[in-house]
């Protein structure tokens, strides 16, 4: 896996998904928006985390500059 997201990429993930898990599982959202809003918050943060995204790689995209 070789990191395809940049710094400021990354932080705006993490942040938007611990915003996303806090939605979900803070009980601001209910049933299957709160299941969607968990896996998607949880997809952020971890990808956020190891700076290299499945989509962009699938697509060969790139926010890190070289």
């Amino acid at each position: 896996m070789k990191m395809n997201e940049s710094n400021v990429d990354r932080i705006i993930r993490v942040g938007a998904g611990v915003v996303l898990l806090y939605l979900g599982f803070g009980g601001a959202l209910s049933g299957i928006m709160a299941g969607v809003a968990d896996a998607v918050g949880l997809v952020l943060v971890l990808t956020g985390a190891v700076g290299f995204c499945p989509l962009y790689a699938m697509f060969k995209l790139s926010t890190l500059k070289k």
